[in-house]
């Protein structure tokens, strides 16, 4: 492994019907799988934790190249991810499509920045060839 820069650590006990902690305590989450297309009010999953992390992880990542490039930007970031039927091995697999909407330059611009965010966002690198992830980029 490279130099690491640091560790996060969560522990899950029960699966999707469980609980999930983080190290330091900010995340005590119940876990339990959606009924439906809608999850419970009351847990959450480890789709929508992905999520979170995902959105997190690809806004900052879109602001680093901003900030590269010269580039004063508001972004923010919509990440949904799917859970999916895998006819591979018929289980279950993920999709993500992430809504970037960029705010202080064009279309092109918003692009291309997406693009270049994609390249070195680490759950990009990590999805890269595994997990579909489709850009939905808007730009202003």
């Amino acid at each position: 492994m490279s130099d690491v820069m640091f560790t996060a650590q969560a522990k899950a006990k029960g699966g999707r019907d469980g609980h999930v902690t983080s190290d330091n305590g900010v995340i005590d989450l119940n876990l339990a799988m959606p009924k439906g297309s809608e999850p419970p009010a009351d847990a959450t999953n480890p789709e929508q934790l992905f999520a979170a992390g995902y959105a997190a992880c690809f806004d900052g990542a879109l602001n680093l190249v901003a900030n590269k490039a010269g580039k004063e930007i508001d972004s923010a970031i919509n990440a949904e991810v799917s859970l999916l039927k895998d006819p591979a091995d018929n289980g279950f697999k993920i999709g993500v499509v992430l809504h970037v909407e960029i705010d202080g330059v064009s279309q092109d611009e918003a692009e291309g920045l997406a693009g270049e965010a994609h390249k070195v966002c680490p759950y990009s690198k990590a999805t890269s060839g595994n997990v579909n992830v489709e850009l939905k980029i808007k730009g202003e």
